[in-house]
Formats: C-alpha cells, structure tokens, sequence
C-alpha cells in the first residue's frame, strides 16, 4: 500500500500500517543507539537488584557475625591484661610470698601449691655447745653453710636421713649426723644402711656433753623427739628445720643454708 492512500484489501488480517524504508542505512543509527543504551540500563537495574536482594536476605546474619568477631577481640584483650596482672603481683617486693622466701619463715606459703613443707623456725645455738669428729672438738658456733642432723632416740627414718644427706650434696654444705650417748647406736645403725655416695656427704658427730641434742637446747615449737635438721647458713644465721619428709620440698632448706 501507499502511504496516506486508502487501505487495499490485505488477505494476511493485519492490521494497516504505513512503513517508511529510508534510502540510507546510517540513518538508523540514532535507533541502534538508543536501542543499546536501553538495554545497558536494563543490565544495570537488574545487578543493583541482585545486590539488594543478597543483601536483604543475609541482613542478620552479617551483623550477628560482626558482633561476634568484636565481643571474641574484647574478651582476649581482658584475657591479657588481667592474666599478666596476676603474674607481676606474684613477685611484688612487698608481697607475702616475697617476704617469706627471704626471710626463711612462714614456709608454708613460699613453697609451691601442693607441695608439703617443713616446719622452720629461726633460732640460736646454744653457745658452749660443740661436736667432736675424728676426736677433734669443733664449736658449733664457728660452723657455716653447714647442717647438723639430730637424731632421737627410736627413730625409724632412714628415708629423711638418705634425703638430708642428697640436699648437703646438692647444697654443697657440711652435713653432720650429730649423735649422743643415748643415741649413738641407733646412729650408726641408720648410718650402715645409707648407700657410698649418701655416707660420704655426711659426717659423724658425737655430742659428749649432750649440750646440743639435749631437749632444753632445742627452741619452743621445735620437739626433741623429732628428727631435726639445724641448719647454718653462709653468715651463721641458724634455722631448726622440723617434720622433715623426703617427700617435702627441700627449696626452703636449701636456701637457708646457702643463704
């Protein structure tokens, strides 16, 4: 059909219309364009939707995860400020742990947890007392960083005196079994079951005035019917040691006669 012309009869039952065909096929351009640019748009739209909707789905579970992540760093920063204020008031000059390690007493609270101690208290010797080894008479009183072993009567404690015996080792100390009249046999009975190495870190004593081991000579708390290690540390402080155990530890000994 003609354009502007009347409508022939048209067998196909579309519908009429006036269709233009240019000469130039550039002149289409402006169409193809704005075609593309339509299109482009359209790809956009759909992306920022997608973006939406993840969004919309995960709304809860990202801020869920990023709360969690923020209370895990709080939590471990006070973790460690407050694990490393606890260790450094463990070794404050003034603390009681500190005071009892170096003054020797109050043993219970300078040893370990759950490690037995024995029972210390600082004391004198008394000042006419002396031993006499190999028939030499030595006064205690010039004795230093050494230990003198007492012994009571009926004393089943071969385990302590084997015990005493590797700390004056390890302590590199003088050790003296210190014995009397009374108890001179059951001395040397616990001295024959020592094994070399143990007999030759102790020396045998004998107290011929029964000054040193004598029960009146012993200081208040300490029984004289307790084994009992006296020990004499490096600038002649003394400490009787009491309720001695080879299960005790011997930190607290060892210090008090290295001084």
């Amino acid at each position: 059909m003609s354009p502007g012309s009347e409508p022939e009869r048209d067998d196909t039952g579309l519908p009429p219309v006036d269709i233009e065909i240019p000469d130039d096929a550039r002149e289409l351009d402006l169409d193809v364009h704005a075609y593309h640019r339509e299109l482009r748009a359209l790809r956009r739209q759909e992306r920022r939707n997608r973006w939406h909707r993840s969004v919309g789905k995960d709304g809860i579970i990202l801020p869920l995860i990023a709360c969690c992540l923020i209370l895990a760093l709080i939590a471990g920063t006070l973790l460690t400020v407050f694990s490393t204020t606890a260790d450094q008031g463990l070794g404050l000059p003034g603390s009681a742990t500190n005071t009892a390690l170096s003054t020797g007493h109050g043993a219970s609270s300078a040893a370990p947890a759950g490690e037995p101690t024995p029972h210390i208290v600082a004391a004198s010797l008394p000042p006419l007392a002396d031993i006499t080894v190999h028939g030499r008479g030595i006064p205690v009183g010039t004795l230093h960083k050494a230990m003198l072993v007492l012994v009571p009567q009926r004393c089943d404690c071969r385990g302590t005196l084997a015990w005493l015996a590797d700390l004056a080792a390890s302590a590199r100390a003088t050790a003296y079994v210190v014995y009397n009249q009374q108890t001179s046999a059951e001395v040397r009975r616990l001295y024959g079951q020592l094994d070399a190495r143990q007999q030759r870190a102790l020396i045998l004593a004998a107290d011929t005035a029964s000054v040193l081991t004598s029960p009146t000579s012993y200081p208040a708390g300490i029984p004289a019917t307790q084994l009992t290690a006296v020990l004499v540390a490096r600038d002649g402080g003394v400490r009787y040691a009491t309720r001695l155990s080879p299960a005790d530890s011997d930190t607290q000994l060892v210090r008090a006669i290295t001084g």
